[in-house]
């Protein structure tokens, strides 16, 4: 590979789920002379989507990478998933772009996730091409699509290709810039053959070249000032301002394609060299030096001091871990060491390797611009900063969505529990949005995730590579018990003769209801000697153990103060033991008096939804109990943000798919508790007691 820092482009390829990213990629690969013959998803050939459970669904579920060259340009590319379940990764992966291609559907035009990446995008601050793709599809159409870019992301968005024809009749393109048609071969070699502009073409091809050379010049002042004054652009000017343009984001270059057929690959490629930029473009990288907390930058230069960010994990039960890593500057050897400023530790390597989708190669050296992969890293996770341990920087780790769907994760085989941990742990050092934790209350571990399709593959993935097995269940809900009225003087004495020495303990309590969320609270209020001071641990410990079996259906009770004031004790026969119990029994009769309730986990869910759906969703979320706080509009949708009980929730996410027909998307985390409906009540109370007879 040429190792020109200006002619290096390393592009994130983002999209909604099904837009064709991946089918774009291969023929990227192909007609770069990557591969021999044009890989598809729908057959299973794909060297980009490699992995069981990706041909098994014919969607990508994990970034993959892959490099070539183009015009003497070396290209990487990350072909990133666009399903929501899997967008946690796209996120994360796009930190090691330095500009975006970004694929939609000439027939579905803009979706949710569509607006997704284009917001990490806009995070990032990356350059991006944009790529209609599926022409030769039915139904499918340009203008429509256009029309819709430029409603949603706003006039910046333009033209450089019109295609000629669609579906069936899609043949070739117009080169808005050089004014001139391309018929492509009908072979899927990619290649094309210049042709006049077809004549009902010809009016629609003035109109919006007008439009792009107004828009380049917009984008430059002394373009704009030579525009204004009537003066034609020449080409040049026109090429290096749509260059500038792209680069300062206040231009993004449209284009179509077909990839399964092979059909403007090369034009999408074209554009990504001239228009998107290097390493160098996007100039310094800042972060700061993780002794003091000052500031540290780093120019994408090879003889600058090494540093990189690990952008993703990839966990092999026979490679071990692979990590993936950014280079942002100097240069990186093979068999070496260097530095982990996240986690202040030395790490030693081996061979360097380039991914080329499944497969790597091993290679000497790597500079500013590249990924590269270097395996079984100790202590190295995704978002850690690596550099030359003298010059130390540490960038910002990149943000992680939150999990919005929970299961509980129970063995298929007995006593394999501790195999489940172990091997979780490799899943989630791979990837960083799944959580587990283990539930005291329900006693349950409880696995979250993205979403059923996130959390179903991970266990695929569990099974696969680690051989472990799993059930998997909608998690029980967490309620809790509560009182909500003061009792005092609640009184329990604790009397046992049995031969010998007996039992006595007497507790005198008040009981009160406190705050939500306050916990519970031990006054000691004694006065006189009736009971010696040594006995309030075992009466504070009688209270906890007590409160973890409420008196309605046995779940924990919260919120309450208890204050112990008084009491008897004998001489011989008062024990620790004795005061636990009677503690314990005190505390049950003293809840029972003071109109115990049930609590339930109630989450904010934020849902983002078509306008057409908003009534539908809105409807759907008062039917499930539901409390609608606010409403915000983002482009074409809705944001409702609303409380919703965590028992009415369990299952959203299939229900939310098939209300917006896939378009809907949502965040879900815990808020508060809130007492039960007495109706609910009920029927919880006699659900616990027909479990605790059974």
């Amino acid at each position: 590979m040429s190792k020109s820092i200006a002619d290096l482009r390393t592009v994130g390829i983002i999209s909604h789920g099904g837009a064709g990213k991946t089918s774009l990629a291969e023929a990227m690969l192909f007609t770069t002379g990557n591969t021999t013959r044009l890989g598809k998803v729908d057959d299973g050939t794909s060297i980009l989507d490699y992995e069981p459970e990706e041909i098994a669904r014919q969607i990508t579920l994990s970034s993959s990478f892959c490099s070539f060259v183009w015009k003497n340009s070396p290209i990487t590319i990350i072909d990133t998933p666009g399903d929501f379940n899997f967008l946690a990764d796209t996120q994360t992966c796009l930190h090691g772009a330095d500009g975006a291609l970004v694929v939609i559907d000439a027939i579905d035009g803009v979706k949710v996730q569509t607006e997704k990446v284009w917001e990490f995008a806009d995070e990032l601050n990356l350059p991006r091409l944009i790529s209609i793709n599926k022409m030769d599809r039915e139904r499918a159409d340009f203008l429509k699509v256009v029309r819709e870019i430029k409603e949603i992301f706003g006039d910046k968005a333009t033209p450089v290709h019109l295609p000629i024809g669609a579906a069936e009749t899609f043949t070739g393109v117009v080169d808005l810039l050089d004014g001139k048609a391309y018929e492509f071969q009908q072979d899927g070699s990619g290649k094309t053959k210049k042709i006049d502009i077809p004549d009902h073409l010809a009016d629609l091809v003035e109109n919006q070249r007008e439009q792009l050379i107004e828009r380049i010049a917009e984008s430059d002042d002394d373009l704009l000032e030579k525009y204004l004054e009537g003066e034609d652009l020449t080409a040049e000017e026109l090429l290096n301002g749509l260059r500038q343009g792209c680069i300062t984001g206040d231009v993004v270059p449209i284009t179509c394609v077909s990839a399964t057929k092979n059909m403007g690959t090369q034009m999408v490629l074209d554009l990504v060299v001239h228009c998107l930029p290097s390493p160098q473009d996007r100039g310094e990288k800042h972060g700061v030096n993780p002794k003091d907390n000052s500031d540290e930058v780093r120019k994408p230069e090879p003889n600058e001091p090494f540093s990189g960010q690990v952008i993703k994990t990839v966990s092999d039960p026979y490679a071990g871990r692979l990590s993936i890593i950014r280079i942002f500057s100097g240069t990186l050897k093979a068999d070496s060491t260097f530095y982990n400023a996240s986690k202040q530790e030395k790490e030693r390597y081996g061979s360097l390797l380039l991914m080329q989708g499944k497969n790597q190669k091993s290679i000497k050296n790597a500079g500013p611009g590249e990924i590269v992969a270097v395996a079984k890293l100790k202590e190295t996770l995704t978002g850690d900063s690596l550099c030359d341990q003298n010059k130390p920087i540490a960038y910002p780790v990149p943000e992680t969505m939150e999990p919005i769907v929970s299961m509980s994760v129970q063995p298929k085989s007995k006593g394999d529990e501790e195999k489940i941990f172990s091997s979780l742990a490799r899943l989630m050092e791979e990837d960083t949005t799944l959580r587990v934790h283990r539930e005291e209350q329900t006693r349950e571990t409880i696995l979250s995730g993205m979403g059923e399709i996130h959390i179903e593959a991970s266990m695929g993935k569990l099974k696969r590579k680690f051989g472990v097995e799993v059930n998997l269940s909608p998690p029980k809900v967490p309620y809790q018990e509560t009182i909500k009225k003061p009792v005092k003087g609640v009184i329990y004495r604790h009397k046992k003769q049995t031969g010998g020495r007996g039992q006595f303990a007497e507790v005198h309590f008040d009981l009160s209801p406190l705050d939500r969320g306050t916990g519970f609270e031990f006054e000691e209020a004694l006065v006189g000697m009736n009971v010696p001071r040594g006995f309030v641990p075992a009466v504070e410990k009688g209270i906890t153990e007590a409160m973890q079996l409420g008196v309605l259906a046995g779940y924990p009770v919260v919120d309450f103060r208890v204050r112990f004031y008084d009491g008897k004790s004998h001489e011989v026969d008062s024990s620790e033991m004795a005061f636990k119990i009677a503690a314990s029994m005190c505390f049950k009769k003293g809840v029972a008096e003071a109109q115990a309730t049930l609590l339930e986990p109630i989450m904010e869910v934020e849902v983002t939804v078509p306008d057409e759906n908003m009534g539908d969703v809105i409807g759907d979320l008062n039917s499930r109990r539901g409390r609608v706080l606010g409403m915000d509009s983002k482009g074409r949708n809705q944001i409702v943000r609303a409380h919703v009980p965590m028992a009415e929730v369990l299952k959203y996410a299939p229900d939310l798919r098939s209300i917006t027909g896939g378009r809907g998307m949502f965040t879900m985390k815990h808020s508060h508790y809130e007492e039960v409906p007495a109706h609910l009540q009920e029927k919880l109370i006699a659900e616990a007691q027909k479990e605790k007879e059974e």
